[in-house]
């Protein structure tokens, strides 16, 4: 009897899907992100699952906002992931 799967080497589009905990290899969802003002262009570093406001140090404008689970980001903010 064969498998339709292999439980060996599953894809990464698989691996994505699954609960961080029963991953192959675990590995959390969070991550640390730098987050560009819209106002000032200054770069920010924020946690992907911040739990507070987080504000602009030079211009004091809100650049994410917690959302119960990830952060919601500020409509003009752009950001990108830290590379670790």
């Amino acid at each position: 009897m064969t498998l339709a799967v292999d439980l060996l080497n599953p894809s990464s589009a698989s691996e994505a899907r699954r609960h961080k905990l029963t991953r192959l290899v675990q590995a959390p969802d969070s991550y640390f992100m730098d987050v560009k003002c819209p106002g000032c262009f200054s770069i920010t570093t924020v946690f992907s699952h911040a739990q507070t406001a987080v504000i602009c140090s030079s211009c004091s404008t809100v650049l994410c906002q917690p959302a119960g689970g990830k952060a919601l980001l500020t409509e003009g903010c752009s950001f990108r992931k830290k590379s670790s």
